[in-house]
């Protein structure tokens, strides 16, 4: 099929199978490996990507479904070679360890602060459900979302 979609800002046009996770087409077609495929159930979020103002799971998106989308990933928070304001909190508040969460973790905060820019901790973990991390007790990661709000209500 052809598939025609704006993914970080830039419109592509792709002829790719209607059953072609969104993950794939994003790894293989467009080289944007920043979105991990973890389990490939939709259960640990490490795929998250951003689809018209909402987080979903790319593994589980099938190219039939995206047509006309507006997709972000993980890549397109970066501006200009710097990071977004999310990003560097992550980093700043050691919320990332192995990394492998954090593309989906990223980016499922960016969906939660896009639509509530001054979340409570409920917000954050509900915000967060769908995404796993082995690694950091998920302290770091609530600190680090609570910092970005904070600097982009101050960056106003």
């Amino acid at each position: 099929m052809e598939l025609n979609v704006t993914i970080n800002g830039k419109r592509h046009k792709l002829d790719v199978d209607a059953d072609k996770r969104l993950i794939d087409i994003l790894r293989e077609n467009l080289n944007l490996t920043g979105c991990k495929e973890g389990c490939g159930e939709g259960e640990c979020g490490a795929c998250t990507v951003i689809i018209n103002d909402k987080p979903v799971n790319s593994c589980l998106t099938l190219a039939a479904t995206i047509e006309g989308a507006v997709i972000e990933t993980i890549e397109g928070l970066a501006q200009n070679g710097s990071l977004s304001m999310l990003q560097r909190a992550f980093v700043e508040e050691t919320a990332i360890q192995c990394g492998y969460c954090t593309p989906g973790m990223i980016m499922s905060s960016e969906a939660l602060l896009r639509k509530n820019p001054n979340p409570s901790e409920a917000d954050i973990k509900n915000a967060l459900a769908g995404n796993i991390c082995r690694c950091s007790g998920y302290t770091q990661i609530i600190r680090a979302i609570k910092r970005a709000a904070k600097e982009r209500e101050a960056a106003k």
